[in-house]
């Protein structure tokens, strides 16, 4: 009998043994595992990259459909519950012992099941990538639109389909560097993109000064409109701040030990990351809508034509920052840690998931309006 059990026990620990083994094969040849030997500071520039989007040069329109009171309430409520949310995946990336959640399907198969963690957090994943590539790539594309036309008045207009794929021309040799560690130097340059656009995007507009006339009131004609557009800058806020479908991935390049877990570094790069993005969105947002009120355009810079050798780099700067960006947690945490009920771990989280399925649920309300309303002014393949 025990010379039975003695077999068991050696097949068992050879079964495991091979199991990890094969495991470490697939993270070796995955682009996302294939390196880890990350510092804190790659944390830091990625997360940068990822979460300040170009998003943030439609702050201050948002800002002037939402209103003073309410649109500084969510601009906070948002980056305040993203953090927490953020901070959420950093700690459940290690939560059991000696297995690492890489990627959302594995943490969603850990607390959900095999079958129903990849029924519910692939379609949001595949959403979410497929709708910020599409935007990121019309982004790019008007952006250097943007800057061809100020820098050079005469020339011939070219139509924004063809800066739309000279844009996906560069994410085309892009896409084939090996893992995600190979593109840090991107990331670096994009993380310093996105500070330097956002600085000249609220630099030149207090610079500029309060606009003539400026108004702060809603500037639909009817009691729909408003309400639509209402929900359109709900929209505008929630996409800014669109940045967590990568953070498992960019903690999965960080080197990890019993004794030095990921989590530490991966939180340092965190806490740099968001102070940069509270230095990026909040002037943007607020000295945007002081200066030019609900007469700001979508997009910041567009508002801005002078000086144009300014207005030019800033929107070079957006298209080098998106080629960078271009490559739900609450519930996780309450099914895996199961925290006592009315507890503030419960209360906390609950209030997130609200908060997010209110902006999931209304923002594409007004968000899908605005397209319909402003697609005929896209004329790609005509």
């Amino acid at each position: 009998m025990e010379t039975q059990t003695a077999v068991e026990n050696n097949y068992l620990k050879n079964a495991t043994e091979e199991e990890l083994q094969r495991q470490k094969a697939i993270d070796d040849w995955l682009p996302i595992t294939s390196s880890r030997n990350a510092k804190w500071w790659y944390s830091a520039f990625h997360n940068i990259t990822a979460m300040v989007g170009a998003g943030v040069l439609s702050l201050p329109y948002a800002m002037s459909e939402l209103g003073w009171g309410p649109g500084v309430t969510v601009l906070v409520l948002s980056w305040i519950i993203t953090l927490y949310t953020l901070w959420q995946m950093v700690e459940m990336h290690e939560m059991v012992p000696g297995k690492r959640f890489d990627r959302y399907h594995e943490l969603g198969q850990y607390a959900f099941g095999e079958k129903l963690g990849l029924y519910i957090v692939v379609p949001q994943q595949l959403v979410v990538e497929i709708g910020v590539n599409i935007v990121y790539m019309v982004t790019g594309g008007r952006s250097l639109q943007k800057f061809h036309d100020t820098v050079c008045d005469n020339c011939k207009k070219i139509k924004l389909t063809f800066f739309i794929m000279i844009f996906a021309s560069v994410h085309f040799v892009l896409s084939h560097l090996p893992n995600f560690n190979s593109i840090s130097g991107v990331s670096l340059a994009a993380a310093v993109m996105s500070l330097s656009y956002s600085t000249i995007a609220w630099a030149a507009s207090a610079h500029k000064g309060v606009q003539e006339n400026v108004e702060y009131g809603y500037k639909a004609a009817s009691t729909s409109g408003t309400v639509f557009n209402f929900f359109s800058g709900l929209g505008d806020i929630a996409f800014a701040y669109a940045g967590h479908n990568v953070v498992l991935e960019i903690q999965a390049t960080i080197p990890s030990t019993p004794e030095k877990p990921s989590k530490g570094p991966m939180w340092k790069g965190v806490v740099v990351a968001y102070t940069v993005v509270a230095l990026c969105y909040f002037p943007v947002a607020l000295i945007g809508y002081w200066m030019f009120g609900n007469g700001v355009e979508d997009n910041i810079l567009i508002s801005l034509e002078k000086p144009k050798w300014l207005i030019a780099m800033a929107n070079m700067f957006v298209v080098i920052h998106v080629i960078g960006s271009y490559q739900l947690p609450c519930i996780m945490w309450l099914a895996i840690y199961k925290p006592k009920k009315f507890s503030l771990s419960w209360c906390c989280n609950w209030v997130c998931i609200v908060f997010g399925l209110f902006l999931m649920i209304l923002s594409p309300i007004g968000g899908l309006r605005s397209i319909i309303i402003s697609a005929k002014n896209y004329e790609f393949f005509s």
